[in-house]
């Protein structure tokens, strides 16, 4: 008991003095940081007159606004300006007057938001470093989803001679993506990334469906009149994209934003992954019975996916357009490449 007693007067004489020699230190610095914080407070006041003095002569350069107007406004902010100085100052002025008047107990008028140093047993509170206004999150993330036109291009072939019907054979994206700002302090040019799930649909013409014979897959003529022949590949990949667009910019005193709503913007990169299925479904009346064959098989399909794609639009909403390089089959005599074409959006 003795020997708590003599630790817990040692640790209790400690305190107190540590607490009277940081007193005065603490003081005389806290008083030389308001007086510096009153030259941060003109020039931040004067930044932000500036700024918006500058969206006033945007306006009025748009004709928004008349030069009357204009005219009005700059003597208000300017006046609004003002006044914020002189009572920022004074409150400021008012916490110098209230340390000095009160030496010994001044370290009870510490505000939050005034940076000082305070060591106790070798342990360090506080920082002299002045702030840094914060930028905007570097990553955000949001759901993609896509839609639209699917086709393939083959060798020798133009789209209008398709073996696939155009209005019929279509594709859909389902995903998640990351988009990260490239430069600290602008927000031009982002990178885009993530993971999807793609769908691309191929609806032959002529009533033809797909055959597996060994290491070929082509298209043969149905022994029946087919109601429906569509072939379907899904699809893991992970897109890659540069993007490209203004955004607008909010800063204060405490934050600058970047926000890319209602913003042009253009995307370009590509995407790989592998295929996680291949499946055909036919629709037939067979002998007087309604038939439906959904056939899963590998069909000679490409394994690994990979190619292309890009996006060009306003806001949420883009025109989408991506072109495997992979084949659709392997080993085929003459290749095919799927290509998309539609609208995608970034929610």
């Amino acid at each position: 008991m003795k020997t708590i007693v003599t630790i817990a007067t040692f640790v209790a004489m400690a305190l107190f003095a540590q607490l009277s020699s940081a007193q005065e230190v603490s003081d005389n610095n806290v008083i030389e940081k308001l007086k510096q914080q009153k030259e941060r407070v003109i020039n931040a006041e004067k930044e932000a007159l500036k700024k918006e003095v500058e969206e006033i002569n945007e306006k009025l350069v748009n004709e928004e606004i008349t030069k009357e107007d204009a005219q009005k406004l700059k003597e208000e902010v300017a006046k609004l300006h003002a006044l914020n100085i002189e009572n920022r100052i004074a409150i400021i002025e008012n916490k110098i007057a209230l340390l000095e008047r009160n030496e010994g107990d001044a370290i009870e008028f510490l505000e939050k938001d005034l940076e000082y140093n305070f060591t106790f047993l070798g342990f360090n509170f506080g920082s002299d470093k002045d702030r840094k206004i914060p930028y905007d999150r570097r990553t955000t993330s949001n759901l993609v989803i896509a839609f639209g036109l699917n086709n393939a291009i083959v060798d020798g072939q133009s789209l209008d001679d398709s073996d696939y019907k155009i209005s019929g054979s279509r594709f859909f994206e389902i995903g998640w993506a990351w988009k990260t700002r490239v430069f600290k302090n602008t927000n031009f040019l982002r990178i885009k990334y993530g993971i999807s799930y793609t769908s691309n649909g191929l609806k032959p013409t002529d009533n033809r469906y797909f055959v597996e014979n060994g290491n070929q897959t082509t298209l043969e003529e149905f022994r029946v009149e087919l109601d429906k022949s569509k072939f379907r590949m899904d699809n893991l990949v992970v897109p890659v994209h540069f993007e490209f667009g203004p955004s607008k910019v909010t800063e204060t005193e405490k934050s600058i934003r970047y926000s890319t709503t209602n913003r042009f913007r253009i995307g370009l990169g590509g995407y790989a992954g592998v295929n996680i299925s291949t499946r055909q479904k036919l629709k037939y009346k067979e002998n007087g019975d309604r038939v439906k064959d959904k056939i899963k098989r590998d069909y000679n399909t490409s394994d690994l996916i990979y190619g292309l794609s890009g996006y060009i639009g306003f806001g949420d909403m883009s025109i989408y357009i991506k072109y495997d390089l992979s084949p659709i089959f392997k080993n085929a005599e003459i290749e095919q490449n799927n290509v998309s074409l539609g609208l995608r959006f970034d929610f």
